[in-house]
C-alpha cells in the first residue's frame, strides 16, 4: 500500500508542478511569444485549460488576427464591421466560420427571415498562398433577388484575373489536375449581419477538377450537400462554387499560365433546378445555426457525400428519363390508336354510304 500510495503521489506531482510552472510563465510572455504562435484550434483548446488562460485566450487582438490570417477578406472594412457585432467578435467569427456544415443533419426551414443582405467573403489558394480575395454584397430583399435563380458571381464577364498558378502543360495526362486537387483551396464564408452568424459553405479542398473539351477552360467545382426538410419530405440539395480558369501557355515553355474568368456561387436541387433566392435564403440562413463538423473530416466527408449525391442525382434522372420515355411511348400508342380508329371509322362509314347508294340503286 505504502508504494502503491509513493506511486500515486509521484505521478501527480508533475501535474501539479507543470500547472505552477503554466502560472509562473508572466503574462507578457503568454501573450506575445506563446498565444501569437497558435493556431485558432490550438488557442481554443488551451482556453480551456484553466480560467487564467481563458482570459488570455479570449483576447480579441488574438482572434482578429486568427481571423485575418486564416481569411484575408476579413481585413476589409465593412466584414470587420460586421464582425463586431457578433456576441464574441472575431472569436464568434472564427468559431462559427472554421468548422464544415454538417452534412447529414436535417435543416428545418424557418416559415420566413428577416435577413436584409448576405456578405461573401472568399479566398483562393494555391500552395497555401492566397491567390485571390474578394468581398461581395447580395441583397436579399428586392423581388429581383427573391424570383430568380440564386448565383453570386464575383468576376465581370469581360474581367481576367491573372493568378500565380503554372500547370505543367501536358494535359494528355492527369499531372495537372493532381496538382490542382492537392494544393488549390477554397472558402466561401456567407455572413448574416442580421443574424450575426457566419458560414464556410466550401468544401475547402475541390471535389471536382475537370478540363472543358470545346474550350479547354479548367473547371474547379467546390460543393455542399445539405439535407432540407419542407415539412412535406427531406431533399437534398446542393450549393456549388465554380473556379474557372483559362490557359495560356507559349510555345517555348513548358507551363501554362492560369487566369481567373468565373467565381460563381449557385444553388440546385436533386433534379439540377436552380433554386429561386428565397428559397435559397431561407436554407443558408438555417443552415448558419446547424452543427459543424471538424474540418479535417469536414474534407472528406463533403467528397464523399459529393459522389453519393451525383450518384443519387444521376440513378434520379435515369428514372426520370425512363417514365418519361414510358410516358412518351405510351402517348404515341394512343395516338396511333385513335388515328387508326379514326381510319378505320372514316372507312366503314365510307363503305356504308357506299353500300347505302347501291341498294337505293337495286330497289328502284
Amino acid at each position: 500500500m505504502m508504494l502503491s500510495s509513493s506511486s500515486s503521489s509521484t505521478v501527480e506531482q508533475p501535474s501539479r508542478n507543470r500547472s505552477f510552472e503554466i502560472n509562473a510563465v508572466s503574462s507578457d510572455v503568454l501573450r506575445s511569444h506563446i498565444l501569437t504562435r497558435l493556431d485558432g484550434v490550438s488557442l481554443a483548446a488551451l482556453s480551456c485549460t484553466c480560467s487564467n488562460l481563458h482570459s488570455f485566450s479570449s483576447e480579441e487582438s488574438l482572434w482578429k488576427e486568427q481571423c485575418s490570417a486564416t481569411w484575408p477578406s476579413t481585413l476589409d472594412t465593412r466584414v470587420q464591421s460586421i464582425i463586431s457585432t457578433f456576441p464574441a467578435g472575431h472569436r464568434s467569427f472564427f468559431s462559427d466560420s472554421f468548422p464544415f456544415l454538417e452534412h447529414d443533419c436535417v435543416i428545418n426551414l424557418p416559415a420566413s427571415v428577416d435577413t436584409t443582405e448576405l456578405i461573401s467573403a472568399v479566398d483562393i489558394f494555391y500552395k497555401d498562398e492566397v491567390i485571390f480575395s474578394r468581398v461581395h454584397v447580395t441583397e436579399t430583399v428586392s423581388g429581383w433577388f427573391l424570383c430568380s435563380p440564386m448565383r453570386v458571381d464575383l468576376v465581370e464577364p469581360k474581367e481576367l484575373i491573372p493568378v500565380r498558378v503554372s500547370l505543367i502543360d501536358q494535359w494528355e495526362n492527369d499531372t495537372w489536375k493532381n496538382d490542382l486537387e492537392e494544393n488549390l483551396s477554397l472558402s466561401w464564408i456567407l455572413i448574416d449581419p442580421t443574424r450575426k452568424r457566419a458560414a464556410d459553405i466550401s468544401t475547402r479542398k475541390p471535389v471536382s477538377v475537370h478540363r472543358h473539351w470545346l474550350t479547354g477552360e479548367v473547371h474547379v467545382k467546390f460543393s455542399t450537400i445539405l439535407v432540407v426538410d419542407d415539412k412535406r419530405k427531406s431533399e437534398q440539395v446542393e450549393f456549388t462554387v465554380t473556379v474557372v480558369m483559362a490557359a495560356f501557355s507559349r510555345r517555348e515553355e513548358e507551363t501554362a499560365e492560369m487566369q481567373i474568368r468565373e467565381v460563381s456561387f449557385v444553388g440546385e436541387d436533386m433534379e439540377g433546378k436552380n433554386l429561386g433566392g428565397k428559397g435559397s435564403l431561407v436554407i443558408l440562413t438555417a443552415a448558419m445555426g446547424m452543427k459543424r463538423w471538424r474540418r479535417t473530416k469536414g474534407e472528406e466527408e463533403g467528397k464523399e457525400k459529393y459522389r453519393e449525391f451525383m450518384k443519387r442525382k444521376t440513378e434520379k434522372a435515369e428514372r426520370k428519363w425512363r417514365r418519361e420515355k414510358e410516358t412518351a411511348m405510351e402517348t404515341t400508342v394512343c395516338f396511333v390508336a385513335v388515328v387508326l380508329l379514326g381510319f378505320v371509322l372514316c372507312f366503314y362509314l365510307l363503305m356504308h354510304k357506299n353500300m347505302v347508294a347501291i341498294m337505293r340503286k337495286l330497289i328502284k
